[in-house]
């Protein structure tokens, strides 16, 4: 289903009632982009971090949980978690069952979110099967607790050796399970292009695993999008905003259907673009008009200050995206979600009729 085709305005100063909060929590989600160390929650970094000393000043640790007005990235904060303050298996199912809760909260009902190990088993020390198993059971545990289902993507470092890559997906080839989906790849992309990669994404298909990819996010060029697409052979994109600087080639990937993850407080637009410049010149916006298949996620959720909720209401009230537009957006998350044919079917029976049935609440509400 493709959303409409033109660039919505975009507002600012928009109202956001208690009606508007009601219904951006009330609609029924995936979440397909989320890293599991940027959703920590605050009292939990500062729990695990007092149980050794650390080279980390509390000053330091309140500042990763202060998002001002020009962002900046929250790289250090991921790096500052495996070096220092995960120490055992046991901290990762904690993340895992604190973040789904959280994300069940704002009826989240499938999550995929992203993990490197890399970090967790060179860093960490802690093994990779150990880690892995903790998290499968957290998310096992959230499953049974809070009525959501996930699957983990163990994610490629792309600062790290291509090596180590292929290490990665030699440890998924090990330790499968039916909660991991497939492999993703982030870190800063600047210097660092997805073409390095190949030979884990080619063994990862290969061993019948789904394949995801950052591309296309520090303002890097729209070639990394065509080359993680082409080269790559991913099944969606994470970002992908430059696309937009080639519109025949944005156009070919629509007739694809690919999903586009994207991310309404992305710290690099929000930290270069001006303040009251960012939501009218974010990319996100443009990417539609073009016939993309685009759907809203929170990345980091605790780091950016965000939750699903509001990274939905973000679109609708800075991005200029109507609620015609949210509901294609779903409908966009349920065809990008790594899970089987059945329930997909099933969720886009029963979500449009539940989103329809949430506006017509919302709009009765509001005046006229």
């Amino acid at each position: 289903m493709r959303s409409p085709g033109n660039v919505p305005p975009a507002q600012t100063g928009i109202v956001i009632t208690d009606a508007h909060r009601a219904f951006f929590n009330a609609i029924p989600k995936v979440e397909l982009h989320c890293h599991l160390l940027g959703a920590v929650r605050r009292d939990t970094f500062f729990d695990l971090a007092r149980r050794k000393p650390i080279p980390i000043t509390t000053e330091e640790m309140e500042a990763f949980y202060t998002r001002d007005e020009k962002p900046v990235g929250v790289l250090r904060v991921l790096r500052a978690l495996d070096e220092y303050i995960l120490t055992e298996a046991d901290d990762l199912h904690r993340l895992t069952y604190e973040y789904l809760e959280d994300a069940a909260r704002h009826n989240v009902r499938h999550a995929e979110f992203f993990w490197n190990p890399t970090g967790t088993v060179r860093v960490s020390g802690i093994p990779y099967a150990n880690a892995q198993r903790a998290i499968v059971t957290a998310i096992e545990d959230a499953g049974r607790d809070f009525g959501l289902t996930a699957k983990l993507i163990p994610s490629i470092d792309r600062e790290a050796d291509p090596d180590e890559a292929v290490a990665l997906v030699e440890w998924m080839k090990q330790n499968r399970s039916d909660h991991v989906a497939g492999i993703g790849i982030d870190y800063r992309e600047n210097d660092r292009p997805p073409e390095l990669f190949w030979k884990a994404y080619r063994d990862a298909r290969k061993a019948g695993f789904r394949t995801t990819a950052h591309a296309g996010e520090f303002g890097m060029p729209w070639r990394n999008v065509e080359t993680a697409i082409d080269l790559l052979e991913v099944d969606r994109i994470d970002h992908g905003y430059t696309i937009v600087d080639n519109p025949e080639l944005a156009a070919h990937y629509a007739t694809r259907g690919l999903v586009f993850t994207v991310v309404p407080t992305n710290s690099y637009y929000m930290r270069t673009l001006p303040p009251d410049q960012w939501a009218e010149r974010h990319p996100i916006r443009r990417m539609p008009a073009l016939g993309l298949k685009i759907h809203p996620n929170t990345d980091d959720p605790t780091l950016h200050k965000v939750n699903p909720s509001e990274a939905w209401e973000l679109m609708f009230s800075h991005l200029g995206f109507t609620t015609e537009y949210l509901k294609h957006f779903m409908i966009n998350g349920i065809d990008g979600a790594w899970i089987d044919e059945q329930t997909k079917a099933q969720w886009r029976k029963s979500w449009p009729t539940e989103f329809d049935a949430l506006a017509q609440t919302l709009s009765a509400s509001l005046p006229t």
